[in-house]
């Protein structure tokens, strides 16, 4: 059964798609939130959530045993899509979720692991039986990047309205930039928030806070440690965060011809097992998945080695993340 599409409130700044050709439209919102609720007969209380790793590699180049960056989180059938690493729209599809119930897409910066197939999961999804809007979230220049996907794949998308009888593409995406953190949306199913994370030389680049009637979930994005992080997965159910394997480190460049800025900037962009179950337990979550692994294919790293080098910084649930795996 479709599910019906959801009516999102967004803070800041608004950007809808008017025209393939033209301009984009950028209309303020104050006072986003005033009367809106997660109201028993609205979604609360209703439906339990899913979290569903959809690929947990770090870094752009594919892996053969993990799947780029991407999370999906389901509440009343309605599915919401963080980061859309390389291949996303297929592992929807093995996981079992219908591209139609794709509702919202967030993006949490923009480095190829992250939004590499964010054009291709609108695409694919309207391709398939995806008839209802669809919002899209995160920070400059996504209006920029939708606008131009939607112009690459034009004669595609005429093509098959003509011999498909599909609706234009374009007028089922609204997209919706933003460059501080704050609330971000809230509708039946989920109120999100965004927090500005860390992430040299990519900024702005944000963690986004879940709270779905059963449980809170937070998405780190890339980040080294970050006291924002701390502060918007404060006592939530489940923190998903980035990390790091110091001792793979060398291995993992060795072939590099630029080992030497790429090791700083690994070290200064992301977050090691140690960090990691620290910022996890000074923020009180329950449990912590380790996602986006750092090497996340060579060097080959067992999980249990990733969980022991976690396990003495933090004492609460711990899952070394998979792709395809369901967080309950």
């Amino acid at each position: 059964m479709t599910p019906k599409p959801q009516t999102a409130t967004v803070l800041d700044r608004r950007v809808v798609l008017s025209s393939l050709a033209g301009p984009l439209v950028a209309t303020p919102f104050a006072n986003a939130f005033a009367g809106t609720s997660l109201a028993p007969g609205s979604g609360a209380g209703r439906s339990k959530s899913r979290l569903i790793l959809l690929g947990t590699g770090g870094g752009t180049t594919p892996k053969t045993n993990r799947s780029a960056p991407a999370q999906v989180i389901v509440v009343d059938g309605a599915s919401y899509v963080i980061d859309c690493g390389n291949g996303v729209a297929r592992q929807m599809v093995l996981a079992g979720l219908k591209l139609a119930s794709l509702r919202g897409v967030f993006i949490t910066h923009h480095h190829s692991d992250h939004n590499a197939d964010y054009g291709n999961l609108l695409l694919l999804s309207w391709a398939a039986d995806l008839a209802s809007r669809v919002d899209s979230y995160g920070p400059p220049p996504l209006a920029e990047i939708t606008r131009l996907f939607l112009r690459m794949s034009d004669v595609d998308i005429r093509t098959r309205m003509a011999d498909e009888g599909r609706p234009p593409l374009q007028d089922l995406i609204s997209v919706h930039e933003f460059s501080k953190g704050g609330p971000v949306m809230r509708d039946a199913n989920v109120k999100v928030t965004a927090a500005l994370v860390d992430h040299p030389s990519v900024m702005p680049a944000f963690a986004y806070r879940f709270d779905c009637p059963d449980r809170s979930i937070v998405i780190s994005g890339d980040t080294r440690p970050c006291e924002n992080l701390v502060r918007l997965a404060r006592g939530a159910d489940v923190l998903v965060h980035e990390v790091m394997y110091l001792p793979a480190l060398e291995a993992l460049i060795a072939s590099e011809p630029n080992a030497r800025t790429l090791r700083e900037h690994l070290l200064a962009s992301h977050t090691t097992t140690e960090q990691v179950g620290a910022i996890a337990t000074r923020a009180g979550v329950k449990t912590l998945v380790l996602s986006h692994f750092v090497p996340g294919g060579y060097p080959f790293i067992a999980d249990e080695v990733w969980y022991d080098a976690v396990r003495p910084f933090f004492s609460g649930k711990l899952i070394v993340g998979r792709d395809l795996m369901e967080i309950f």
